[in-house]
């Protein structure tokens, strides 16, 4: 057992001071507030502001390592520890549109590292292969497909944690998106061009998040709302938020912001392999991905991805955007907790896992702590 004590710590939802905490086995097993500094002078001392470890919904890769190139335990272990030293310390790594014998591939890495370090690797995310042609921004026009049977018993293997599958309402039909969510799948929305319609439809039939808000689906006006419009307008929707301030203009992610609230917009890197490496390129099926100043894009300047990393995305959102600094933490930890329906990631009390940030004044972390720091170490 290890105990700690913060001058300052931030819950996952409230501020809370002179917390005294203590972790067994990678659990928190107390937590005390308005502790008397002169009580806890036995425990280690966490100087900063002390927040649950960062929990990101989309990463495709990190540390050189693109996940649907090396389906594989140790790709995913190269993933934990290229972006834990950012904070990253719960993720859903990502298979973008591919072959199912890719995908299965993934789900089974995904098996293995999640039965080792459930805190680390809490489930998986299938980013198509169920899109728009119209939006399909970087995914692979071969391998774009309808929902079949065999697509349909892998997001509902019981063995990979929490599995996200991203679908678009126009290429999946509601009675199907209606059985994923009744076999305990989370289904978003992405790279779609539906109307506004038919992604309510889906809403209603269980659909509960958007997948990186703005990209890759159609825009708000007027007299179409589109996908953003939905996804804005429905209050039981959470929108992932790419906040590089590339993908997204500070103006729209605040504008997002205000109508959601940090209940329900979600911080997340969509990260790419040059993520917490120093490469400048990758190949996706063949098509080379290049790091052109701080985006990464196609030959024709489509953008494919990011190399943002959490503690980036986490100041932008308070730096850039302006948002307060305890709204800020929330998108980034208990928000996504929420979404996973999973607390005991994003949080720091009692019977959660011991994942825990310090950032400084100027939120630049100064440390992280992992419930499993064995694994990938």
């Amino acid at each position: 057992m290890t105990d700690y004590f913060a001058d300052t710590l931030f819950d996952g939802h409230t501020l809370l001071n002179n917390v005294l905490f203590s972790e067994d086995k990678g659990v928190i097993t107390t937590f005390t507030p308005d502790t008397s500094p002169a009580t806890a002078q036995h425990a280690t001392h966490l100087a900063g502001l002390v927040a649950p470890g960062f929990v990101d919904i989309q990463v495709n890769g990190g540390g050189g390592v693109q996940f649907n190139d090396k389906p594989s335990a140790e790709a995913l272990h190269t993933m934990v520890r290229a972006h834990r030293q950012f904070g990253t310390t719960s993720m859903l790594p990502t298979i973008i549109t591919d072959d199912i014998d890719i995908m299965r591939r993934g789900a089974d890495a995904v098996a293995n590292v999640h039965a080792a370090d459930p805190s680390g690797i809490v489930g998986i995310h299938f980013e198509g292969p169920h899109l728009s042609q119209a939006k399909k921004g970087m995914h692979s026009d071969a391998h774009l497909r309808p929902l079949t049977d065999a697509e349909m018993t892998l997001f509902c293997r019981k063995d990979i944690g929490q599995v996200m599958v991203t679908v678009a309402p126009e290429a999946v039909s509601c009675e199907q998106i209606n059985a994923l969510v009744s076999a305990g799948v989370i289904v978003s929305v992405g790279h779609t061009n539906a109307t506004f319609e038919q992604c309510m439809a889906a809403f209603e039939a269980g659909a509960t998040g958007a997948t990186h808000l703005f990209n890759a689906m159609s825009p708000l006006t007027s007299r179409a709302p589109g996908v953003v419009g939905a996804a804005l307008y429905h209050d039981n929707v959470y929108c992932g938020l790419i906040n590089d301030t590339h993908h997204v203009h500070p103006a729209s992610a605040a504008l997002a912001i205000r109508a959601k609230g940090a209940q329900k917009i979600m911080l997340i890197t969509d990260a790419m392999a040059p993520a917490g490496s120093d490469i400048d390129y990758f190949v996706y099926q063949g098509v080379n991905v290049y790091q052109r100043g701080e985006t990464l894009n196609l030959e024709d300047g489509t953008l494919a991805g990011s190399n943002l990393t959490m503690s980036e995305a986490v100041r932008n959102t308070r730096d850039v955007v302006g948002v307060d600094a305890w709204a800020t933490l929330q998108m980034a930890t208990s928000t996504p907790s929420a979404f996973l329906n999973n607390p005991q990631i994003g949080h720091l009390n009692v019977g959660a896992w011991a994942n825990f940030v310090v950032l400084d004044d100027n939120f630049r972390l100064t440390s992280v702590a992992a419930a499993c720091p064995h694994i990938a170490s």
